[in-house]
């Protein structure tokens, strides 16, 4: 594990008792219509304390991950109520421990603006994702005005040191970049936060 991931894992775990606080200011909306489009076998990066398990549609079958172990142990309690099989894995995205086309669906909502190299996890997305299958992201991005666009890059250091975020990621162009091919990309608010929907590229 990198001293990166590392950084982010201690993070995460720090703010595990108050992240329910902070994701609420994420609607429920917003995440019921990515969930929504899960099937079959799924693997949830980023599950953080759960809060898209209640909302699985019947017949998925989930796999949930995420890097930091204080964010598990209260994910637990929403896997045990949740309407779908989950089972929980500590497991870091830039190195997952599944063969090569094993689920039907990835999803990960707010997750790749804090993972340290998303080129990387969005590799191993793919590489676990079926052919058939579909890759589906909620995220914030870095807006395409070109002023809004340079002030969110100088405002990027402090961001990421207060909350762990990176604001502004072209977390579009690194889906299609990491061999995705895009059939979805929806303005969710505005232009800052995007559903994004990709299958891997043949």
């Amino acid at each position: 594990m990198s001293k990166a991931t590392r950084t982010v894992r201690a993070r995460y775990n720090r703010i595990a008792p108050l992240y329910d606080l902070l994701d609420r200011f994420i609607p429920e909306s917003w995440r019921r219509e990515a969930v929504g489009l899960a099937r079959g076998d799924v693997l949830e990066v980023g599950v953080g304390t759960g809060r898209n398990l209640s909302l699985y549609p019947a017949g998925c079958r989930v796999t949930a991950i995420d890097l930091s172990p204080a964010m598990l142990a209260r994910a637990r309690m929403r896997a045990a109520r949740a309407p779908v099989p989950v089972h929980l894995l500590e497991m870091d995205v830039e190195h997952l421990a599944f063969p090569d086309r094993t689920f039907d669906t990835v999803l990960a909502t707010f997750v790749f603006c804090s993972v340290p190299d998303p080129a990387r996890g969005l590799a191993e997305v793919r590489r676990v994702c079926r052919p058939e299958g579909r890759v589906v992201l909620l995220e914030h991005v870095r807006s395409e005005h070109p002023l809004l666009g340079i002030m969110m890059d100088l405002l990027n250091p402090l961001a990421r040191y207060l909350v762990g975020d990176n604001i502004n990621r072209r977390t579009v162009a690194a889906v299609e970049a990491a061999g995705l091919h895009l059939l979805r990309v929806q303005d969710v608010a505005g232009p800052l936060v995007k559903l994004i929907v990709a299958r891997p590229a043949s």
